[in-house]
């Protein structure tokens, strides 16, 4: 029996660097980004700095670390924080936010797919209370929503949940490891999506491509502090110039998101067609819900087509890794085995 070529849809990390970002990391400038500055680590915090309407940003191994430092540098032990229901930060993160940075994590109720309403943070953020109450502190947004399957939240919504913010006195810090996408979909560029917040974190190994590494980024304040707790949790690097190199090469290559979202419609609506429960992305990422998790990605498995678990559905991403004659090629497997 002939051995059918994997169609990985698990997410948009199982890309690999191509040949053009493999160059650029082989012949990347480089010093001791602990020491001093990595010269290509800089050019890569400057741009990401101004691409997001920040002062400045610093290069993390991962999201997850980036989110952390955040929620470290803004939290005091014991202060509640505000997330959507399925946040990154709430179920992804093995509960760092409140191992490590000492946060209460408050889940907040979907109004639309992974989107709660400025009124919902009003009544969570609360008054003050004696002095045994939680402290309610931060704000803490993403954009896209993975869990939602990639729902993006629009400007004026997130202009809203900030001023809102401001006005219960919270700090909002964004989780955007995705927001290259938001941004593309929505047709806006990446910094209208980040105003009034007090920092961000972007993914750099996701949809464009690089083999690591994220961004978080804020005032220059916050950048200097955050310099310090990832040196804390084991995240400085020597050479970073041969890693920043590939997000660099990537940051050229936001634009081509759009396609990835094309096959994920089109990856969608293939799979109605065979009598999936599949609602339609806004992005990159399709959500099907099944009547057994475990048994169809099982099967899926069995066709050389994976996919990953997320929210109780079954989650394929589509990523540059993936093109529109994949998409049709998985479509075609699932379709032999639906009829």
């Amino acid at each position: 029996m002939t051995q059918l070529a994997p169609l990985d849809f698990r997410s948009d990390t199982v890309t690999r660097p191509d040949q053009d970002m493999r160059l650029a990391m082989s012949a990347a400038n480089v010093a001791d980004d602990v020491l001093e500055h990595d010269p290509t680590m800089r050019a890569l915090e400057e741009r990401v700095a101004d691409l997001l309407g920040v002062e400045a940003a610093l290069w993390v191994p991962s999201g997850s670390m980036g989110n952390l430092i955040a929620l470290t540098v803004h939290l005091r032990r014991g202060d509640r924080f505000l997330a959507a229901r399925g946040a990154h930060v709430l179920d992804n993160e093995l509960g760092t936010a409140s191992w490590i940075a000492g946060g209460m994590p408050h889940p907040l109720e979907w109004e639309a797919p992974g989107r709660f309403s400025a009124d919902a943070v009003r009544a969570a953020a609360g008054a003050e209370g004696p002095y045994y109450t939680l402290r309610t502190t931060l704000l803490c947004l993403e954009n896209t929503h993975n869990a939602a399957g990639g729902s993006v939240t629009p400007p004026d919504e997130h202009a809203l949940l900030v001023s809102v913010a401001r006005e219960t006195g919270l700090k909002v810090h964004l989780d955007g490891a995705r927001l290259w996408n938001a941004a593309v979909a929505l047709g806006v560029p990446p910094a209208a999506l980040t105003v009034g917040v007090d920092t961000v974190q972007v993914c750099l190994s996701k949809g464009l491509g690089a083999p690591v590494g994220s961004i978080v980024a804020g005032s220059s304040g916050f950048v200097a502090e955050a310099r310090r707790v990832r040196k804390m949790l084991g995240g400085g690097v020597r050479q970073g110039g041969v890693l920043a190199a590939a997000g660099l090469v990537g940051l050229d290559r936001i634009d081509d998101l759009a396609a990835d979202h094309v096959n994920a419609r089109t990856l969608a609506g293939g799979l109605r067609e065979l009598g999936w429960q599949v609602d339609e992305p806004e992005t990159n990422i399709v959500m099907a819900g099944v009547p057994d998790l475990e048994v169809t990605l099982t099967g899926l498995r069995h066709l050389g087509v994976y996919a990953g678990p997320m929210a109780g559905k079954v989650r394929f991403v589509t990523h540059r890794d993936v093109n529109a004659a994949d998409v049709a090629e998985a479509l075609k497997r699932i379709q032999s085995v639906s009829s």
